[in-house]
């Protein structure tokens, strides 16, 4: 009786691993884009809304300044600014920033539209605008404390 040897095919064994096909790499991007998607949904979605208007925290009262206006008038003015509640976590908010918006609003006005109450309304309202994005929503308001003409 004569015996053949039979071929043997190659069996995997632990030195000759199956190569990984990005198994870990897309596990992994899975896992961030469900992270990412997650934390969105909650800034769109679950986010607390403010409560309502901000509080009113500390008057900050500045020094009066003059102002230039046309036809060699002048405008004595002094403002006091209202806060919201914890603005100035730094410390007490600077008052240069208001003072160089109100120099920028009057001056060159002439006086006539500096004296008339609706125009008066309408600079203290673009103050207010002003102020609010120079203090990145610190200010809430803006009061008149001295205001004069010549």
């Amino acid at each position: 009786m004569t015996v053949t040897a039979i071929p043997q095919t190659a069996a995997p064994t632990d030195a000759d691993p199956a190569p990984e096909k990005g198994g870990k790499k897309k596990l992994i991007m899975i896992l961030v884009a469900v992270l990412a998607l997650g934390g969105g949904g909650y800034f769109m979605f679950l986010k607390p809304a403010p409560d309502g208007p901000p509080e009113p925290g500390e008057v900050i009262k500045l020094e009066p300044i003059q102002v230039n206006l046309a036809g060699g008038h002048y405008l004595r003015i002094g403002i006091a600014l209202q806060a919201v509640a914890g603005a100035g976590g730094h410390g007490p908010l600077d008052g240069s920033k208001a003072l160089d918006a109100v120099i920028a609003e009057f001056s060159g006005l002439p006086m006539t539209e500096v004296n008339d109450p609706k125009h008066r309304a309408k600079l203290k309202t673009e103050l207010e605008k002003e102020l609010d994005e120079l203090y990145h929503h610190e200010v809430m308001g803006v009061y008149f404390t001295e205001f004069v003409t010549q």
